[in-house]
Order: structure tokens, then sequence, then C-alpha cells
């Protein structure tokens, strides 16, 4: 299963809808917050989130799962990284950081690469 954790409904729909064509199934959070009470960290072989939302960011929910000993394969998506928030997320264990707009068969094969490790 792919987790999405994005606070904006039409990302959200969006890339459960693309997985979803290509037969990944995919379950939606709205905030890092629900991702970490659902107890779904364990069954997510990837993780899809964004870097900026209201409450924890993507760069916290990621410290937070490393905390916990959690590797699960993250792919940030950002409309606002630079350089420097791209190598903190990329140091602490993200295998993807990708601009917003970002290409649907990029972001699959990153998915797919992400699930079979």
């Amino acid at each position: 299963m792919v987790a999405i954790v994005d606070d904006d409904d039409l990302i959200r729909g969006a890339l459960q809808g693309l997985l979803k064509a290509v037969g990944l199934p995919a379950q939606t959070f709205a905030s890092a917050e629900e991702f970490l009470k659902s107890g779904q960290q364990r069954q997510a072989g990837c993780l899809i989130a964004d870097i900026r939302m209201s409450g924890m960011s993507g760069l916290e929910l990621q410290a937070q799962l490393n905390a916990e000993k959690c590797r699960i394969p993250i792919i940030f998506i950002t409309a606002h990284g630079d350089e420097k928030m791209r190598m903190q997320a990329l140091r602490a264990g993200a295998v993807e950081f990708m601009a917003k707009p970002f290409n649907d068969e990029v972001l699959l094969e990153s998915v797919r690469a992400a699930l079979e490790s």
C-alpha cells in the first residue's frame, strides 16, 4: 500500500487516482498527524508526502518515523522546495524529492522502485 500525505484534497485525489490506474493500492491522509494516528506506518510500502502542510511538516514526519525506526521509503513532493531542503530530506533517507508539477511517469517509476526496495 502507498500512503499519500498531503493537506491538498486535489493533490491527494489525483495521486490516488494515478496509482489506482496502474493497479497500486493507495490510502490518503490529510495530515502527518492523521497518518501517524492511523497506525498505517507499518503497512505502508511507500509514502508520498508534501513538505509544507499545516501542522507537522513532511520533514518533521520523516524525523518522527526515523525516531520510531520505521523505515518507509519516502517520496517528497513540494511546490516550495529548495536545494537545502532537498538535501536535508535525502540525507534523512528520502528516496526522491520532486517539485510540483511533477511528471506522472517519473513519480510512478519512483514509487515502483521504492516498493521493490
